[in-house]
């Protein structure tokens, strides 16, 4: 059997074992609920930090390998969320350009599944523009003082440390930026969570920094290499499954709670047609996770993924909702929970609007495409 088919096949039966259909809650691609537990028991298996080298606590597996795990873990709507950063973004950050102290303390528990990350780049006033941050660290005794205020800050009141963008230097705007890991239990650091929507509070928050204290041993690389470190992980976030697949569980539910619409001459041809679109989404990630594997850097064909990607989900929940043509609404009423399908279209309907905006906004997408494949 094809190692990747073989692969792909234990991924499924561990889960089909550990989350029977029905006896969880799944999420919707990357933003699944944080379980430790589960993510623990990846890791048992060797599924988190994968392409991390043996000797930090990896598989040195290839970025095919881990593009066969993720995919089955999202298209399953698993618990993803503890690992989700450590694994996608910040293992291969400490890769490329960790401290060899730093690969040592941090990577052996980030494939252990024991530490969670997140992010701190967004910023109010500056919506995508990162190179417009004013998160200012300032060199002391033994480290640096950070003060400013990040938003949108998915996990920050599970993480354990957040990687932040921030300017340590004047001039051009691109110029001066760094990367830090702040510990998220510094004295300083106030945690703030942003209500959603739907009056839910355990994903986004606002995160305000007062002269935190950051160690000289916690900086990403260079001093004013934010900017470049940024710009080359971005193939790793951008061309994933998670950037076409968060809509999947919703297409399969909907055939399964309307049969009869989903059979119907309208409803059949279009998961013909979403069916080709998954398809060809998926060849062309893999491509790029092959060429990930061949040193190759796809930065270009990664953001055109990305913009492909995420407006195909969305059109997905739109296309849902005009075929079922009716509100919904939380009946709080019912003895019972609505069906899974209608909770998963309810959230998908609240979330489906960032998609285009998380990992940088569909403008910006088709501009590094344009220019890249030029």
């Amino acid at each position: 059997m094809d190692p990747e088919v073989s692969l792909r096949e234990q991924v499924r039966a561990v889960l089909a074992e550990a989350l029977p259909r029905g006896t969880f809650d799944p999420g919707l691609g990357m933003v699944g609920p944080v379980d430790p537990e589960f993510s623990a028991a990846l890791a048992e298996h060797g599924w988190i930090g994968m392409a991390v080298p043996t000797r930090y606590g990896g598989r040195d597996a290839t970025a095919v390998d881990r593009f066969v795990v993720v995919e089955e873990l999202l298209r399953w709507g698993a618990p993803v969320g503890h690992h989700w950063i450590a694994d996608r973004q910040i293992a291969p950050v400490l890769l490329r350009f960790g401290t060899e102290e730093q690969k040592m303390r941090l990577l052996p528990p980030i494939c252990r599944a024991e530490l969670c990350f997140c992010i701190g780049m967004s910023e109010p006033d500056a919506g995508s523009d990162l190179a417009s941050v004013r998160t200012r660290a300032i060199a002391v005794d033994g480290g640096w003082r950070v003060t400013g205020t990040k938003v949108w800050t998915s996990n920050a009141m599970s993480a354990d440390f957040m990687i932040t963008l921030c300017r340590t230097g004047d001039g051009a705007r691109h110029h001066g930026l760094s990367r830090l890991l702040i510990d998220m239990r510094s004295p300083g650091l106030t945690i703030t969570p942003i209500r959603f929507l739907d009056g839910s509070t355990d994903h986004f928050a606002q995160v305000v920094l007062d002269e935190v204290f950051v160690p000289t041993n916690m900086v990403i690389g260079e001093i004013g290499s934010g900017w470049a470190q940024n710009t080359s992980e971005l193939a790793f976030e951008r061309s994933g499954p998670d950037r076409w697949i968060s809509s999947f569980l919703l297409v399969e539910e909907f055939m399964r709670a309307e049969p009869a619409l989903a059979a119907s001459r309208d409803g059949s041809r279009w998961i013909g047609e979403v069916v080709a679109q998954y398809w060809v989404l998926r060849r062309l990630s893999l491509a790029v996770a092959r060429s990930i594997d061949a040193g190759q850097e796809p930065a270009a064909q990664a953001a055109l993924i990305k913009e492909m990607g995420t407006r195909f989900e969305q059109d997905v929940v739109n296309t849902l909702r005009e075929m079922l043509d009716r509100e919904l609404l939380c009946d709080v009423s019912r003895d019972r929970p609505p069906p899974l399908f209608e909770r998963l279209l309810r959230r998908a309907v609240l979330h489906s609007p960032s998609y285009t905006i998380r990992g940088g906004t569909t403008e910006v997408m088709r501009s590094v495409a344009a220019k890249g494949l030029a």
